[in-house]
Order: C-alpha cells, then sequence, then structure tokens
C-alpha cells in the first residue's frame, strides 16, 4: 500500500540522513532532502524536523550578528552586527536585506515589547532602550543602584509589560563590540518594572547570564550561562527557576549542560522556547558537528541539533506561524522551517 504524503515526510524525519558533499550555501546547487544537517537525536525531536526543507542562507558578510527578532505587522526581521554599530532588517516579502539603523548604539539584543515597539540592548551606550512609534528613543535601564549597567545583552518581555534582561557586560570589556570600561556592578539579570520603570535585580546567581527566555506559561525563566568565557570555574549550562507572582525568581537549578559526548561543551547563547516547552539553543565555540542550534526537551534532555557552518549567537522564531526559525551565524543569517512553533511574540 503506497505511503501518503504526510506518512512519508514523518519517515523520512525518522531517517538518519545519507552523507553528503560539503553544501553550496549560494543555494545554486540544493541539499538532497532530507537535509543532513537537521538531527534527531532523540525520537521527540522527529516530530518537528521536516523532511523535505533546507536550512537556507539568507545574507552573509557581517562581523558578529547577534540578537534577531521578527516583527510580525511588519514582515520583517531585524538583527544587530555588533562590531559594525548597525542593525539589519530582512523583508520577508522580497527578501531583501538593509541597513536598519547606522549607528546602532553597538546593539546587542532585540526584542518587540506587546503594543510592537522595538527594545535594544545596546552594548555601546550600556543601556536597554525603547524605539517609539515616531522613531525617538526611550531609556528604559541605564543605572542600578547609582552606578552604571555592564552592557545589557538581551531582553524578553512579559505580558505584564515588564522587561527582564541581562547584563554580563561583554560589550565593555572590549572596544570590538563597545566601549571598554572597568564593570561597575556584579553580572546579574534585572527586570525593569513596565509601570513605574523602577530596576530590579532578580538574580545574580549565574556568572554571566547571556541569553534568556521564559516558558510558554511564563512560570519559569531560563538563562544561559557563559560565564567560562573569564571564569576559570564557571560551568556551561542553562539555568532555569521559578516566576514567583511574576515578578522574582525562585528554586534556581540547572536545565542542562552544554556538553556533548564525543564532541566537548561550547556556550549557549540566544535561546527560544516553543510552545511545547523545547528550548532552542544557539550554540558554538567546539567545531563542526557542534557548532549550530541545539534543542532540548523539558526534561532538558537533548532531542535535536541544526548544524551551522558557524557558531550560532542567537535565534528566533517568525514567519506568519511562526514556525520558521531564524538564527544569526557569526557573519551570517540563516533560515529553516520546522513543525514547532514559537512560545512567544518574538
Amino acid at each position: 500500500m503506497p505511503l501518503s504524503r504526510r506518512a512519508f515526510l514523518g519517515a523520512a524525519a525518522l531517517t538518519p540522513a545519507l552523507a553528503q558533499q560539503p553544501r553550496d550555501w549560494t543555494g545554486q546547487n540544493p541539499v538532497r532532502y532530507p537535509d543532513a544537517d537537521i538531527l534527531v537525536l532523540d525520537k521527540r525531536f522527529a516530530q518537528y524536523r521536516i523532511g523535505n526543507t533546507p536550512i537556507q542562507r539568507l545574507h552573509t558578510g557581517m562581523l558578529w550578528a547577534e540578537g534577531p527578532a521578527w516583527n510580525g505587522v511588519g514582515r520583517y526581521l531585524v538583527w544587530s552586527d555588533i562590531p559594525n554599530n548597525v542593525q539589519m532588517r530582512w523583508v520577508e516579502d522580497d527578501r531583501r536585506t538593509t541597513v536598519f539603523r547606522n549607528p546602532a548604539g553597538n546593539s546587542n539584543g532585540n526584542t518587540f515589547d506587546w503594543q510592537g515597539r522595538q527594545i535594544s540592548c545596546e552594548h555601546g551606550t550600556r543601556k536597554v532602550v525603547r524605539y517609539e512609534y515616531n522613531g525617538t528613543q526611550t531609556v528604559l535601564a541605564e543605572r542600578y543602584q547609582g552606578k552604571r549597567l555592564n552592557a545589557p545583552n538581551d531582553a524578553v518581555v512579559h505580558p505584564d509589560g515588564d522587561i527582564w534582561f541581562t547584563d554580563p557586560g561583554y560589550g565593555s570589556l572590549l572596544n570590538y563590540e563597545g566601549n571598554r570600561a572597568p564593570l561597575e556592578i556584579k553580572e546579574a539579570v534585572y527586570r525593569v518594572d513596565g509601570k513605574s520603570g523602577q530596576i530590579t535585580l532578580v538574580t545574580d546567581e549565574i556568572r554571566k547570564p547571556n541569553g534568556l527566555c521564559f516558558s510558554p506559561d511564563y512560570k519559569k525563566l531560563y538563562v544561559a550561562d557563559t560565564g567560562a568565557t573569564h571564569y576559570e570555574d564557571a560551568q556551561k549550562i542553562i539555568k532555569v527557576w521559578d516566576v514567583a507572582d511574576a515578578k522574582s525568581l525562585r528554586n534556581g537549578k540547572t536545565f542542562c549542560s552544554m556538553d556533548l559526548p564525543g564532541k566537548g561543551a561550547g556556550l549557549a547563547d540566544g535561546i527560544r522556547a516553543d510552545t511545547d516547552g523545547n528550548i532552542w539553543v544557539g550554540a558554538g565555540w567546539v567545531g563542526a558537528g557542534y557548532d549550530g542550534v541545539h534543542i532540548f526537551a523539558p526534561d532538558g534532555m537533548r532531542i535535536g541539533q541544526i548544524l551551522l557552518p558557524e557558531i550560532c549567537s542567537n535565534l528566533c522564531f517568525g514567519g506568519a506561524k511562526r514556525n520558521r526559525l531564524f538564527m544569526t551565524g557569526s557573519q551570517s543569517l540563516y533560515a529553516v522551517y520546522t513543525e514547532a512553533q514559537g512560545a512567544h511574540i518574538t
């Protein structure tokens, strides 16, 4: 009895991919399906892998691409090229890429709030800012207890209007991504009250907090720790906390290790949750067979990988169905369709 199209694609997702020649990222020489660089490590990931879709490179030529965020109304993706001090934009309708903002405060992470306004973490100015409808800029966070923030890194929004952000300080350690200057406060995660603007430190139980995301129900907060870049005793992990009353964190613990047996331990950077509670992680600094996206089930087990030829700094879900994963590599922007859907607005 012939297989239905649905059954065929499902079977393809479970079939080990054959070895292939080094791929041509120009798109002129298509890859053979299923894409050999989308790996099913556990059967739970098979439902998200599409057998007849490729990883595509949408743009290249940057120095350090970061902070992708999807604007559903404008149908465009915005991201940062930190060393070049610009924000870039890829538009879905005609697939053009343009410089969106120049200068951009050496921005890193970007997101959109529930009113559709863009929020950016600026390394160069050591601020979290919001772009208003008329194009002006509002500073949301600049100091904590009278001292300058280190260099805000990534931000997420809560339905109550609060903005949570990490402040590891990378943009102040080198002139390459900001302005070199001493760190004035301990690395931490903060919350900006959406009504009063008050800034609260929610945890400093992490060496260098980097990417962060909420669980689909906003009852957990996940944070990547990249402290191993500067602290010998730091673990290469993602931590998770319970969110109490939408304002504070409790019961912090390790969610997963970034150690991949046979490859080693790299670093988790930007992270996002899908509607089923899986955590999609931009990862790298190990090499081929590791660098790209690692997908972890809600229990912390690694269930899949998307291999890229570059370190994956960050990622987000976008498109009309929020089922297209956009990934910023070191110098390039990639995308792939999945059967997972992003849990949040960006």
